[in-house]
């Protein structure tokens, strides 16, 4: 069984994967390879999708009456789960509007 330190460990990593992946996913749409940058997105959201079942798992066990400790580590893995969240939907928009300009150059 995991320490609760490397549970939080496990949302900052995949947290982490998952705004890398985002940043990537934005440089490939300014280069204008849309197929990299859903590619991307495709990783950041299955990164996060990862942090959020640890997460999750943390709080199915404070239903059930196990008592989590909140230490300055938790936060911090909480802070950057939210930010890579945030990180992916900006993303998503960014790709959207890198496509949109492209699309709008060549049909013009």
């Amino acid at each position: 069984m995991a320490t609760m330190e490397e549970t939080v460990f496990q949302i900052i990593l995949h947290g982490g994967n998952g705004k890398s992946s985002s940043m990537e996913a934005i440089a490939a749409a300014k280069r204008g390879d849309f197929t990299e940058a859903r590619a991307k997105l495709q990783e950041a959201a299955d990164a996060l999708n990862e942090a959020h079942h640890v997460q999750t798992s943390l709080i199915q066990g404070e239903i059930r009456g196990e008592k989590v400790e909140i230490s300055l580590l938790m936060v911090h893995a909480q802070d950057h789960l939210m930010n890579a969240i945030t990180m992916k939907d900006l993303a998503n928009e960014f790709v959207d509007l890198y496509e949109t300009i492209k699309l709008e150059k060549v049909s013009s």
